[in-house]
């Protein structure tokens, strides 16, 4: 990331006042014996990121790290210096997210742009601010679609969604008498609608790029869901995808949720996650969480408010949608620092990174014999056939600090032998191809 705080203009401002014609005129009393009359000799420059490992490496700091190749939900980016600078100020980091508009003006707008950010990021009208994480941001969509198809009591969740989620998704209906029923997926990892009928559900969940990382056929599903009279979910763990990818809103869904993490947070062995969650605004009274939204004083001044807040903590309890105690919103704030800081050209050009990546360690892979049994588009992520033993291998590059994929066996039993592997640009080419070797030695 270049940091440059002078345009030509204001340089050319700053001149005019001192009254100098070029840069070169500020250092005329230097003696020209004493100048260089050339640049210094030095190398290339280097992106943020290199600069982190170059430094790191000359510091020695505890040699060669881990090299993950998993994904699953949680994933490893680089960070930009200025999110943690910026979320580590003290007016953001509070033991309680405040709300109260006479004095939270800072955070509520901070809120207000996370949400405007993920409203164009997901393609929908509106988002809220935020919720735990984006296992039970599936769940609380899943009941929204209740609350909105009253008469009807059984939901569809896709069975490659994250198996996490799943499980949440179960624990959370465990106890409500609704019914949730799972949708199979196919030889190409994608989740088939067949035999199902439709108009029974309320809401049909699929994710997308979903737990194979591959990308589902979202447009043609959303039609088939809402001619049936039920909501259509996306869930997803991998929100980058949607900047080389067509969003869920532009693809006809009614909500889209999902994991934030891969936007500006560290992986930090597991958590903290950031759910994120939107819809379309005729949705918006059964939405769970809060909604910060921009008004107007009575002097005319533009202000920020606390719109809508549905969970029990601020209403009462018989009424509120949602149980969900936090919204993360320091985690959300870093989300927004960091879609801030990359713009729509730097997701876009991000997004394509890591796809490539991905892509080719798919083809190294392949050119060794292993092969992805989806042959669909995958983003960030992708599952291949492991040769029968390569548990043992595994275990020996994990000795290494290589973790050579997830064996997927635990989580489908019929996948035995499989491994999920990701690349994210944190991976060089000299990485992966160091990892297609290792893996078939």
């Amino acid at each position: 990331m270049r940091y440059v705080p002078h345009t030509e203009d204001d340089i050319r401002a700053m001149l005019d006042v001192v009254g100098a014609p070029d840069l070169d005129a500020l250092f005329a009393s230097i003696p020209a014996g004493a100048r260089r009359p050339e640049g210094l000799n030095l190398p290339e420059a280097l992106t943020e990121m290199e600069l982190t490992a170059h430094m790191s490496a000359l510091a020695g700091a505890g040699g060669q790290g881990f090299q993950v190749y998993a994904g699953a939900g949680s994933y490893e980016h680089f960070v930009p210096a200025a999110v943690g600078y910026l979320l580590g100020r003290s007016e953001f980091v509070t033991a309680y997210t405040p709300y109260q508009p006479e004095i939270s003006q800072g955070t509520l707008q901070a809120i207000y742009e996370y949400q405007t950010l993920v409203s164009r990021l997901l393609g929908f009208e509106a988002a809220n601010a935020s919720m735990y994480d984006g296992a039970t941001a599936l769940a609380e969509a899943l009941l929204m679609s209740l609350r909105i198809n009253k008469k009807k009591t059984k939901v569809a969740v896709s069975r490659a969604i994250h198996p996490n989620y799943r499980k949440v998704v179960e624990t959370y209906f465990r106890p409500t008498g609704y019914e949730v029923v799972e949708l199979p997926f196919d030889g190409a990892g994608r989740t088939v609608l067949d035999g199902m009928n439709l108009a029974d559900l309320a809401g049909l969940a699929v994710g997308s790029p979903n737990f194979f990382g591959v990308v589902e056929d979202l447009g043609p599903m959303a039609a088939k869901v809402r001619d049936a009279g039920a909501l259509f979910i996306t869930s997803f763990t991998e929100p980058l995808a949607y900047g080389v990818f067509k969003n869920p809103g532009s693809l006809g869904a009614d909500i889209a949720c999902g994991e934030g993490q891969s936007l500006g947070l560290p992986r930090s062995f597991g958590g903290p996650g950031l759910g994120m969650f939107a819809t379309l605004m005729k949705h918006i009274r059964n939405i769970p969480g809060r909604l910060v939204g921009r008004t107007h004083d009575l002097s005319g001044r533009r202000g920020f408010v606390l719109t809508l807040s549905t969970r029990e903590q601020h209403i009462r309890r018989e009424k509120a949608v949602s149980n969900i105690c936090t919204n993360n919103s320091l985690c959300a704030l870093a989300a927004a620092m960091y879609m801030a800081s990359a713009g729509s050209t730097g997701l876009a050009a991000l997004a394509r990174q890591n796809r490539d990546k991905a892509e080719y360690l798919k083809g190294r892979l392949a050119e060794k014999g292993l092969v992805s049994p989806f042959p669909g588009p995958t983003f960030n992520e992708f599952v291949v056939k492991m040769p029968q033993g390569f548990e043992a291998r595994w275990k020996e590059l994990l000795g290494q600090k290589i973790m050579a994929g997830l064996p997927i066996e635990r989580y489908y039993p019929e996948l035995a032998g499989h491994y999920l592997f990701c690349a994210t640009e944190v991976h060089s080419r000299e990485n992966l191809d160091r990892l297609a070797a290792e893996v078939t030695k």
